[in-house]
């Protein structure tokens, strides 16, 4: 009985990514909001309801496909950071930088459906915060190794941050542990600073514009780290 039931779990495990890689075909095609069970099972010649045996909806799909994505940012992220050396702070940024840009520019429709503009009728679950904080995480030790080391050295640009700030640093403290309040503000700045690139780049607003997008992006991403405070 237990040979057949593992059996039976390769056998479901295999279908499940199977229904997963077409649908992540048809993102591609028609994007998150055309997204289709029906057209999943056609395509694997599958009965319709056969496959509702593996995703009971399409948001069940959604959310898989969605955390999927995630965790392959997340892994990129920390297995860029780890070729690293720990006190290299700014080296560490610049990879995690480089390994968002660059698996956004090879998965853009995943991309699209993580960052880009919210799939109609569909709320994320609360089971996709543990892969969509994976990244988060990584970026959120850098800082808080480098403010611990005494590496941050931040151009004086920046007014305090706002009595109003102060409940709102506390959540983020919870990835970005053990820094004051202006070191979480400026954390946030950088962090949405390469994510509005990426997106900027990824959806074609850099198209005709940027002739060596690589080398501008490294520059746009050092840039951001001396403001953040760290050497560059």
């Amino acid at each position: 009985m237990s040979s057949s039931r593992t059996a039976r779990e390769r056998v479901r495990a295999e279908l499940t990514r199977e229904i997963t890689d077409i649908a992540r075909g048809q993102l591609a095609t028609e994007g998150a909001s055309g997204l289709s069970l029906r057209a999943v099972a056609r395509e694997m010649g599958m009965v319709s309801s056969a496959i509702y045996r593996y995703f009971p909806s399409r948001d069940d799909l959604l959310t898989a496909l969605i955390i999927d994505g995630y965790n392959a940012v997340g892994e990129a992220v920390e297995n860029a950071d780890a070729a690293c050396p720990r006190e290299d702070h700014t080296g560490r940024w610049l990879a995690v930088c480089h390994a968002v840009r660059d698996w956004a520019l090879a998965h853009p429709h995943e991309y699209a459906l993580l960052y880009g503009s919210p799939v109609p009728g569909y709320k994320a679950p609360m089971d996709t915060v543990a892969a969509a904080v994976r990244d988060t995480a990584v970026y959120g030790r850098i800082v808080s190794d480098a403010h611990r080391a005494g590496a941050l050295n931040p151009p004086a640009v920046c007014p305090p941050p706002p009595p109003s700030f102060t409940e709102d640093a506390g959540r983020v403290r919870e990835v970005i542990p053990e820094v004051p309040d202006d070191v979480i503000v400026r954390a946030l700045i950088v962090w949405t600073g390469l994510f509005g690139w990426v997106n900027f780049e990824v959806f074609g607003q850099f198209n005709n514009v940027l002739l060596d997008p690589t080398t501008a992006f490294d520059h746009s991403m050092r840039c951001h780290a001396g403001f953040l405070g760290l050497p560059v």
